[in-house]
This record gives C-alpha cells, sequence and structure tokens, in this order.
C-alpha cells in the first residue's frame, strides 16, 4: 500500500473536496493531497467542526467529500457528522490515519481500536493495513470509511492522478403503490412535503397543482410560498378531528407535530417518497426509495382528487390570526422571527437551525415572496454543527443567511473560523437569544417541573454576542424590539443578536393556544 494510492482510489471514486485536520500520523496523506492538482483542500484545527463542514459541501454539490484526520479520538469527533450523513444519505467519506494494527488495545499513545468505530452508521469501514486499497466497495449513497494505518516514516512519492467524475447508480423504481395510493381514495387525502433537492422541486409543484389536495409543507421544501392557499395553517386538527384517512409524504421527515401526532394515528395510511428510504415513523407505513423528481415523472399524469378542501373553510381565518397575534406581539420571538422573514428574502439561501427556529419559520415567516434555497440538518443532531454545516454549504455564495438559536450557536462557536476560507460576501448570521433552550418550555411535561428543574433543562444563561462578532471579523447589530430591525449585509459578514421580549412570546403562545 502507497499513501498515493489511497488518494487516487478516493479519485477514483468521485472524490475531489477533501477536509483536512492536519496531524503528524496523518502528515503523508495530507502530503499527497497537496501534490495532486485534481483536488481541492480545505483546512481546519477541530475535526467535530470539519466533519459537519464537509457534510455541508456533500448537500451543496451534491457529490462525496472526504475528511482527512489523524489517529486517536479525532476519528471519533466525526461521529455527530457521520450519523447525520447516514441520515441524509450524503456522500460523506472519513479517511483516517492509523497506528500500525499491532499498537491495537495496547493502550499506546495516540492508539485506539478505529475500526469500525462508526459501527453501522457507515456503508463499510475498509482497514487499509489489510485490505487491497484499490478494491474497496462503495454505492456512494451514504457515509464511508477508510482507515489508513501508516508506520512512522513514509516516503510520499510523486505521481500524477486521474479523476473519475462521481455517479451513482440509478436504482429502478416502481410507482404502482403511489399510483394506488393516490386514486384509491375513500377517505381524505392530505401531502406532507419535508425538506427537497433543488432538482425536485419543480416537479413536485407541478404535481401538488394538478392533484389538488391539503398540503403540509416545510420551508425546506423550498415551496412554502410558492404553493400559497393551499398550504394548512394549522393541521393538528386534521388528526384529531378524524378528516384524513391518508397521508403522502414527499421529501425528508417532516418537522412539525403534525407527522408525530401520526404516530399515535395508526388507522391514517402514510405513505412516503423519500431519496433516504427512512420512514420517519415507528409504525407502520410504506416507503418507496429514490429519486423524487423521477418517481413523480413515472407516475405521468394525475387527476385531481379534492375530497377534503373542506378543511379550507377556515384556513384563511387560522393564517390571519396568527397574522393578528404577531401585530398584537410584534417583540415576542414569533413576531420577531417574522420581521426576519421579510429582510431575508434579500438572500440567496438560508439555512435553519434546530430546534426552534425552524418550527418558527415555518409557522410565521412571510408567506408572499417565495423562499426556494432553505436549508437545514435535520437527521439527528440537534443543535450540533449547524454553523459549519451551513458554511460549508453554502462555501462561495453571497448573500447567504443563517438563523439559529443562542444554545446552537454556543455549540459551535469555531466554524466562524471558516470564514475566510469559505468567502462569499454579504453572509448574514442571526442568533435569537433568549437565555436558554427556550423550546422547552413548550414542552407539557416541563411546564410542571418547577423552576430550579427549567433552568436546568433549558441552560439558562446571561451571554451575549458580541465578543463573538468581534472575534471573528464580523459587524454586530443587537435588537430586542421588532420595529428597531434593520438588516444591511456587510463584506466582512454581519453577526445580528435578536433578544425577544420573554413577556410577549409568553403571551403570544398562550392565545395560540387557546384557539387551538
Amino acid at each position: 500500500m502507497s499513501v498515493p494510492a489511497v488518494i487516487q482510489s478516493c479519485l477514483d471514486r468521485g472524490i475531489r473536496e477533501f477536509v483536512v485536520c492536519a496531524g503528524a500520523r496523518n502528515l503523508p496523506l495530507v502530503t499527497a493531497l497537496t501534490q495532486c492538482e485534481e483536488v481541492y483542500v480545505w483546512n481546519h484545527f477541530e475535526e467535530r467542526s470539519a466533519g459537519f463542514f464537509a457534510l455541508g459541501r456533500t448537500m451543496a454539490s451534491q457529490e462525496p467529500c472526504g475528511v482527512v484526520v489523524t489517529s486517536g479520538t479525532a476519528v471519533a469527533e466525526l461521529l455527530p457528522a457521520v450519523i447525520e450523513a447516514h441520515y441524509q444519505a450524503r456522500p460523506l467519506v472519513i479517511i483516517s490515519a492509523d497506528r500500525p494494527a499491532e499498537f491495537r488495545g495496547s493502550g499506546a499513545p495516540q492508539a485506539i481500536e478505529q475500526v469500525d468505530i462508526f459501527g453501522s452508521y457507515v456503508e463499510s469501514c475498509v482497514d487499509i493495513d489489510i485490505a487491497d486499497v484499490s478494491d474497496w466497495k462503495w454505492s456512494g449513497k451514504g457515509p464511508m470509511h477508510l482507515n489508513v494505518c501508516l508506520p512512522e516514516k513514509v516516503e510520499v512519492e510523486a505521481r500524477e492522478y486521474t479523476f473519475t467524475p462521481f455517479e451513482v447508480k440509478k436504482d429502478p423504481i416502481n410507482v404502482s403503490d403511489i399510483v394506488h395510493f393516490v386514486r384509491d381514495i375513500w377517505t381524505g387525502l392530505v401531502v406532507a412535503v419535508g425538506g427537497l433537492e433543488p432538482e425536485d422541486r419543480e416537479e413536485v409543484f407541478h404535481f401538488l397543482k394538478d392533484l389538488k389536495v391539503p398540503v403540509i409543507v416545510d420551508a425546506t421544501s423550498g415551496l412554502r410560498e410558492a404553493l400559497g392557499n393551499k398550504v394548512i395553517a394549522n393541521p393538528e386538527p386534521l388528526i384529531t378531528g378524524e378528516v384524513i384517512g391518508k397521508v403522502l409524504r414527499i421529501g425528508d421527515v417532516p418537522v412539525g407535530r403534525f407527522w408525530r401526532d401520526l404516530e399515535d394515528h395508526p388507522s391514517i395510511e402514510v405513505l412516503s417518497i423519500t431519496r433516504t428510504g427512512f420512514s420517519g415513523l415507528a409504525r407502520e407505513s410504506k416507503v418507496v426509495k429514490g429519486s423524487i423528481s423521477r418517481i413523480i415523472k413515472g407516475m405521468g399524469d394525475v387527476e385531481e382528487v379534492g375530497d377534503v378542501m373542506s378543511v379550507f373553510e377556515h384556513n384563511s381565518r387560522d393564517w390571519a390570526y396568527g397574522d393578528e397575534l404577531i401585530e398584537t406581539y410584534p417583540d415576542s420571538e414569533p413576531g420577531m422571527m417574522h420581521v426576519l422573514s421579510q429582510y431575508a428574502t434579500m438572500a440567496s439561501s438560508v439555512y435553519l437551525g434546530n430546534s426552534q427556529p425552524i418550527r418558527e419559520w415555518n409557522q410565521f415567516a412571510q408567506r408572499s415572496i417565495p423562499v426556494e434555497f432553505v436549508r437545514a440538518n435535520r437527521g439527528a443532531n440537534g443543535i450540533d454543527g449547524q454553523l459549519s454545516t451551513w458554511l460549508g454549504n453554502t462555501a462561495g455564495v453571497e448573500d447567504s443567511w443563517c438563523v439559529v438559536g443562542d444554545l446552537t450557536a454556543l455549540y459551535d462557536m469555531s466554524a466562524l473560523s471558516w470564514l475566510k476560507q469559505c468567502g462569499g460576501d454579504n453572509r448574514v448570521l442571526v442568533i435569537i437569544n433568549n437565555g436558554g433552550g427556550k423550546i422547552f418550555d413548550r414542552l407539557p411535561r416541563v411546564q410542571e417541573l418547577d423552576n430550579k428543574v427549567k433552568e436546568i433543562v433549558a441552560n439558562a444563561h446571561e451571554w451575549d454576542f458580541s465578543h463573538l462578532a468581534a472575534m471573528w471579523g464580523m459587524e454586530y447589530a443587537c435588537y430586542s424590539s421588532a420595529d428597531a430591525i434593520e438588516i444591511e449585509a456587510s463584506e466582512q459578514g454581519l453577526l445580528v443578536e435578536l433578544r425577544p421580549s420573554e413577556k410577549q412570546t409568553a403571551q403570544f403562545w398562550q392565545q395560540l393556544d387557546q384557539r387551538k
């Protein structure tokens, strides 16, 4: 095995971007990459952030990205990003340097058991101390792990490299289940649209226009505003009121309460069209896996259903009531999110963090101007790695926005060190600082706890983010009133801190919950 042969094997599988966290053990790999004109190399000092940045690159390019790390716990730091890549079905490739195999189990410095460290979250792990480096198999439809054993001294000979473009084999699709599901209507059909890839949006849009059914839609679909009055403002009563009998899900697993409530209603049939193959439910349901646009094209023309259009009787009133609450409580968190979304129509893309921002954007963002490029991490990672994923996803892109909560920002502060390297002028990072994880205040079981426990659950704090902006050379603005918000991006980047009124936020949700 030679180190250049490892790099060539990656190029043979379409990997041309690499994120490097350099160390003594992986120095030969880093050296070989810098000698290869076929690749682009990013570098970072922290493996956890590097993994999520690489994940963002796979989301943007839809091509694989390699992460090259040294031995020891550096490999373990990549587990969160690998898990997220697994549930998103992204081609993230981990290339870990390792000490020779005889050190395994010895407790020697920088020696841990790296083979199979990612378990079932990678397609396979190839131990390149044993395996033929040219012989590893990978579908390109999820994460992969190459573990490269290297002795203390390795000569990296120069060589010429060749690159093979990335290509994923298309699986055969069968649309008969979907056709029967849509046409065989005895009780109401509703469509729930989660995150979509850019190339799928147009097909899904026209499909829904022809189908003419109520739609529950996430902003990450890119269709939230475009679908207009077909979007249901308050979907929960559709389940409790026994209005519907079938739910067709298209795209990623939806983030709202409606989807989770389906667990308790097994009589409602669910069919998912998804490129990842995950049902998103613990109960029985059907899944059709594959390219969403190919699947919908394969169905041919669909007939109008329109059998539960009665749900729209109160829809305009529900949307209007939300707008009225925003007007009444403008400094609440939903009120400030609404104002923010109006400014964000100037952005080329918007990245939404877990867990409250994405839900509030879905419910309360403006609805008149389409915002097509909306991204998020939704597989498993909660608040982990969000800023790193945003920066990887929008490297070189101007006018990109990111909206996250305060704990999310604190969790991934080192990510902003990517700013100079990844470029892209006029970036705007919005941090909603409500002094902790306020989403927990919305959970009934948390509301019943005493205040001391609530503080612990929420990780309450009194920090601001002005020094974070100064550290990374960003401009800074802080607003505690919706009327005062005025966002104008700058070349060096702008960090906007929003401080919603705790009192108005509580009043807003109280009024909305009473209405439901």
